[in-house]
């Protein structure tokens, strides 16, 4: 039976004896477990592991693949011939081409500790026994309480002598929460992530889920008009999600966004700096190269207001005229060739969630959000969205909301930014950013 590296050196030399100018294997994997406790008891225990390859060949001037998750010798002619088919089919007229690699790579871990099957357990059964006893108005937990851990591997090797492998881990602890009194029924969520299961805090996590479901009970709309508004830190990374499509060269060159060609333009307001950082510490997306091979390095997209570049793969930067940023991306091993960005937020301010509701004086903080597939266009820029939160008054903090429509364009709210806060957070990922106030946006509640 073939090892791995001989595999994709059989490979690679095969695509290039059928004629392919130039071969590229890349190979991806996961593994993962996770136990959700209900009730005292494991509720759901799973453990499951995918991958495959995908093979790229240049013919011709075009790029063609394949892909497959057998990794066995009789998969190889297989492979080759599909790919240069699809080669063949291509009709794209921009120029295609392999990397050699980067003249050095930073040095970066991912890799955690997951714990053992026991401790996950454990903890998925202690996460659904504490949040339980934190309020008496909260009795039952959602369908989403437990444990989750995994591990990618990712390797990328072409005809070129590009070879490059990396490795991570992810360890996840959730609760959500049913909170009920009288007739009022109310949810709440809350998560913690990171790459060593010991370093969770499960304790705070109950706390916070059971504290969201709880303050709801005593929520209704407030009256509609426009007012200024916070989006607290734990949802401006959704709102950011929705929309960072807009900063892909991709998308720009194709007509889907309307910051094509606005580099060195004023797009936001001076507090507004958004960081693209693929070599953050114990970040979701951190990694030493992107999916073409290149090097990756922490960039400024938007500094103090001003557009500083939108991200690119090595395509696109050639259309542009300038170098990649080092943002290529798959979706998987079966996906093309795109761009996204790899740890992105916004940078903080020095002002507290407290300080910046003494600003606002009077109006909304919003602490979460709803039908952001349907109610925001990537496009546009506009959104309409369901929403909770509270009211402050005279700075302080008020009743809470729920039932509201919040809507604006993101576009036009990076502009009318007011001050971004201290509070940095990462709730669920690879997207970050402080609690934002926003100068006014549209409510319609009551």
């Amino acid at each position: 039976m073939m090892t791995r590296d001989e595999f994709f050196r059989a490979l690679l030399q095969a695509a290039r004896d059928a004629g392919a100018e130039e071969a590229e294997a890349f190979f991806l994997q996961s593994e993962s477990m996770r136990a959700l406790a209900r009730q005292g008891e494991i509720d759901d225990y799973s453990v499951n592991q995918s991958g495959g390859l995908s093979l790229r060949v240049l013919k011709d001037g075009k790029v063609g693949s394949a892909f497959t998750e057998a990794l066995d010798e009789q998969a190889i002619p297989m492979l080759v011939q599909n790919a240069l088919k699809s080669a063949a089919l291509i009709d794209d007229a921009d120029e295609q081409f392999f990397f050699a690699g980067s003249p050095e790579y930073a040095d970066v871990s991912c890799q955690g500790d997951a714990g053992t099957p026991q401790q996950r357990i454990a903890m998925a059964l202690a996460l659904d026994r504490d949040a339980r006893k934190i309020d008496p108005l909260v009795t039952e937990l959602g369908l989403y309480t437990g444990v989750e851990t995994g591990r990618g591997t990712l390797r990328l090797t072409n005809t070129l002598g590009l070879d490059l492998s990396h490795t991570w881990d992810e360890c996840a602890c959730f609760v959500s929460t049913i909170a009920r009194r009288d007739a009022r029924t109310t949810s709440g969520f809350a998560m913690d992530w990171g790459q060593r299961l010991c370093a969770l805090d499960p304790e705070k996590t109950c706390r916070e889920a059971v504290e969201s479901a709880v303050f709801l009970l005593d929520a209704k709309p407030c009256k509609s008009g426009t007012m200024p508004v916070i989006f607290r830190n734990d949802c401006m990374p959704s709102l950011l999600g929705a929309f960072c499509g807009i900063f892909s060269a991709e998308a720009a060159q194709k007509g889907l966004s309307l910051l094509n060609g606005r580099e060195g333009e004023k797009i936001a307001a001076d507090c507004i700096t958004l960081v693209d950082d693929p070599l953050l510490a114990g970040g979701a997306a951190t990694r030493p190269f992107d999916l073409e091979g290149v090097a990756t390095y922490r960039k400024e997209i938007i500094s103090a207001g001003k557009l500083a570049t939108l991200l690119h793969n090595l395509k696109t930067a050639k259309k542009a005229g300038c170098k990649t940023t080092g943002n290529a991306s798959r979706g998987g091993y079966a996906s093309s060739v795109g761009v996204s960005p790899s740890n992105l937020y916004l940078c903080p301010g020095t002002k507290s969630l407290q300080a910046l509701c003494a600003q606002m004086g009077s109006g909304l903080v919003v602490t979460g959000l709803s039908g952001l597939h349907a109610g925001a266009d990537p496009i546009s820029g506009d959104f309409s969205l369901l929403c909770e939160g509270y009211l402050v008054e005279n700075g302080q903090k008020s009743r809470p909301i729920d039932q509201v429509t919040v809507a604006g364009n993101f576009y036009r709210l990076l502009q009318d930014a007011v001050a971004v806060g201290d509070d940095l957070k990462f709730p669920s990922g690879a997207l970050g950013s402080p609690s934002v106030l926003v100068g006014a946006l549209t409510v319609a509640g009551q």
